[in-house]
């Protein structure tokens, strides 16, 4: 059996993954394997690559947590927009006719003064 820390083929790819970090080029450190790459916390060699691959973690945890904010964040709108929608159009049952604005309470009398003579003067 191959010592890991000694494996040919697991020192070429710590190799690569490492010269492409060290270029600054992640996306092809990534295409290149760099999140299944398994860094060995004891390796010296390997802590470049395991100090990156928890940070890539981080920010995608991260990234995650931003987008479940904003979604929360628009489900909230949407919910307090259809209340402020439900309570500025009251609701009317069929056919009856939509209630007017209310009126000051020296005009609302005024009227029903109005009425109630136009109610004396229809009786014969």
């Amino acid at each position: 059996m191959i010592d890991p820390v000694h494996d040919p083929a697991r020192a070429a790819r710590r190799a690569t993954l490492l010269a492409l970090l060290g270029r600054g080029d992640v996306d092809a450190a990534l295409q290149a394997g760099l999140m299944d790459y398994p860094a060995l916390p004891g390796d010296d060699t390997d802590a470049p690559l395991l100090a990156a691959q928890q940070r890539l973690r981080t920010a995608w945890e991260a990234r995650e947590r931003h987008r479940a904010r904003a979604a929360r964040l628009a489900r909230i709108a949407a919910e307090r927009e259809a209340r402020r929608r439900a309570a500025a159009t009251p609701a009317t049952a069929p056919g009856a006719p939509a209630p007017g604005p209310a009126l000051p309470p020296a005009a609302a009398a005024a009227l029903e003064r109005a009425r109630a003579r136009a109610a004396a003067a229809r009786k014969p």
